[in-house]
């Protein structure tokens, strides 16, 4: 059965003037389906990859055009329009994409881009949804420490930030991890820290500990810069206080704190750490 939604690969049965007729590989107990772009050169016979989708006739047709956004994958896209039912948005074709008012997560204004996944309704159309959680696949191709780039969609503060990573893989910044300010929307480049049994990626802001470890020094020495040169941070600091200073763990601060103390260009004390330079 060709899908719709999907980049396939079919092949030409037929030339005509009325268009390009295009069925699958193996297999042609479905109509065929119509391509409208005819100033190519083909040939009866070629197979060629074409995106499926359904035209403003519900029928099944054929674009050698690549949508912004297909089954399985999540992309930001603009907001054309709005009326009683839903919105549309923008995907790349002369129909809009369609996006229910149950699909929706918050208010969302006209002009604006928003993050969506793409799924096929009861009645085998395209509609897009931002409720992405269950669109993201499991299976990436990622393994721990690779750098990765990804869209926070979400942020529970009981859990962190959630991710769609490439547009299309699971992917959480547990809020241990989450240091600084973060919004929906924002595309950050993070750090496989895990990859869960269940596929879903554990995430980090921060770089593997011992490339961190300069980050962390240079961070200390100008916020010790921009604050006269004494910090009301030590080894009894909480961590909460570290990481709304600094946005580092304690663990981390005291191995940067330590290398410079090891140096001689900080003293810590018990009302704070002060520099030596």
């Amino acid at each position: 059965m060709i899908e719709i939604g999907k980049i396939s690969v079919l092949r030409i049965k037929a030339i005509l003037d009325t268009g390009i007729y295009l069925n699958e590989i193996e297999t042609e107990e479905e109509a065929d389906i119509l391509l409208y772009e005819q100033d190519i050169n083909l040939s009866v016979g070629e197979r060629i990859e074409v995106f499926v989708y359904r035209d403003s006739n519900d029928q099944k047709i054929a674009t050698l055009r690549k949508p912004k956004l297909q089954l399985g994958e999540v992309a930001a896209l603009e907001v054309v329009s709005i009326n009683h039912i839903g919105a549309f948005l923008d995907w790349g074709f002369e129909r809009d994409l369609f996006l229910p008012f149950k699909q929706q997560v918050g208010k969302i204004q006209r002009g604006k881009n928003y993050l969506v996944g793409m799924y096929v309704d009861k009645s085998d159309r395209l509609c897009a949804t931002m409720k992405i959680y269950d669109v993201l696949n499991t299976n990436s191709p990622y393994k721990t420490n690779d750098e990765v780039t990804g869209t926070i969609y979400a942020i529970k503060e009981a859990f962190g930030a959630f991710v769609a990573v490439a547009n299309r893989y699971h992917g959480l910044i547990p809020t241990k991890e989450l240091y600084g300010k973060h919004h929906e929307g924002e595309v950050v480049s993070l750090r496989v820290k895990s990859v869960k049994p269940d596929g879903k990626l554990e995430l980090s802001l921060r770089k593997p500990i011992h490339f961190q470890m300069e980050d962390d020094v240079k961070m200390i020495m100008e916020a010790l810069e921009a604050h006269a040169g004494k910090l009301k941070l030590h080894d009894k600091s909480s961590p909460e206080e570290i990481k709304n200073i600094l946005c580092m763990s304690k663990a981390a601060f005291k191995r940067a704190a330590g290398r410079l103390m090891k140096e001689g260009v900080i003293e810590m004390k018990s009302d704070g750490i002060y520099r030596n330079w």
